[in-house]
Order: C-alpha cells, then sequence, then structure tokens
C-alpha cells in the first residue's frame, strides 16, 4: 500500500502530534547515527518536545562540535568584514578615479571655451584648435544633412501640391524693368555657385 504524501502543517490532534515526534524523533536521532558512522562526520542533534523535554545525540561530546561551530561562525563572519572592507575600498578608489576623469573633462571643457588657454602651450592650443576644427567640420555636416531632408520634404510638398509646375520655376522678366540682368530664377534647395546670365 503507498502511503499518502504528508501536509507539512501543525498536527491539530494532540494525541496525534505526540505519536508522531516520537516517531520522527526516533527516525532522526537513527539517521544523525547513521551519517556520522558511514560519512566520519561530526555529527550534534539536539531537540526539544513540545513539552520542554531534551533529547540529543553527538558523535563526540556536544559542547565541543558547538564550540567548533561557534569558531566557525566566527571565522565566517570575519571573512565577510574582510571582504566587505575590501570591497568598500575598492568603491573608494573608483571613485577617486571617476573624480579625476571629471576634473580633467571639465578643464579640457573650459579650455575649448576660451578659458585658462594661457597655461597651454602650443601643443596644446594646436590639439585644441584641431578638436575645435573637427568639432566644426561635424556640426556643418550634421546641419547640412538637416538642411537637405528638409529641403526633400519641400520639394515633396511642392510636387504634391502643384505637380503640373515643374521645379525649378523660372519667372519671366518684365519688359520695362530697369535691371534686365538680374537672376529671377527661384531655387528650392542649398545655396550653390552659380554664375550669372543674362535673361
Amino acid at each position: 500500500m503507498v502511503r499518502g504524501k504528508t501536509q507539512m502543517k501543525r498536527i491539530e490532534n494532540a494525541t496525534s502530534r505526540q505519536v508522531t515526534f516520537s516517531k520522527r524523533r526516533s527516525g532522526l536521532l537513527k539517521k544523525a547515527f547513521e551519517l556520522s558512522v558511514l560519512c566520519d562526520a561530526e555529527v550534534a542533534l539536539i531537540i526539544f518536545s513540545p513539552k520542554g523535554r531534551l533529547y540529543e545525540f553527538s558523535n563526540s561530546s556536544i559542547s565541543k562540535t558547538i564550540e567548533r561551530y561557534q569558531r566557525n561562525t566566527k571565522e565566517q563572519d570575519g571573512s565577510g568584514r574582510k571582504e566587505a572592507e575590501e570591497n568598500l575600498q575598492h568603491l573608494k578608489e573608483e571613485a577617486v578615479s571617476m573624480s579625476q576623469k571629471i576634473e580633467l573633462i571639465e578643464a579640457s571643457k573650459r579650455k575649448l571655451l576660451g578659458d585658462c588657454l594661457e597655461s597651454c602651450c602650443i601643443n596644446e592650443l594646436q590639439l585644441i584648435e584641431e578638436q575645435l576644427e573637427k568639432s566644426l567640420h561635424n556640426i556643418r555636416a550634421r546641419k547640412e544633412k538637416i538642411l537637405t531632408e528638409e529641403n526633400q520634404k519641400l520639394r515633396e510638398k511642392c510636387e504634391v501640391r502643384s505637380p503640373h509646375l515643374p521645379i525649378p520655376l523660372l519667372v519671366a522678366p518684365e519688359p520695362n524693368r530697369e535691371f534686365s540682368d538680374v537672376e529671377t530664377e527661384l531655387f528650392i534647395g542649398l545655396p550653390e555657385q552659380r554664375t550669372t546670365h543674362s535673361l
């Protein structure tokens, strides 16, 4: 006959609870003994019944086993404290390193803005100049890209609104205008280098 799985909760019936305690206590003491013999392990087991009665097992002196346990716990606490101190020291060093990096970045930023340049040597000034030129080049390239995209959008809008009008649009000059060689061509897009021609 297969035994059902025991539900892990307090047994409410006092008699059943006492019977279960006695059986399980005996089984636990037997297992502790077997573990100490089969595995040559130092085992100490202490049980207090619901009424406060003491049951114990130890394959050596139970007080010596408890002392050994307490020593081992203190050593673990000590090693844990040492590890925490090492971690704290590492974090402090990292904070100092980050602080120095921030100071260098701030100093570089001030120099790029034109402050504190009197203390710079020629090489530093040339490096700052190269950085500024590179930054200007990047900004121009970014602006040009944005303008090109906006231009394309405007072209597409114009084509949608006036599909019959060609782009670029040419405006005919008036016959009696004082200046006849003024360029009146309408361009949509970036300004380009163009040679003027008379209309």
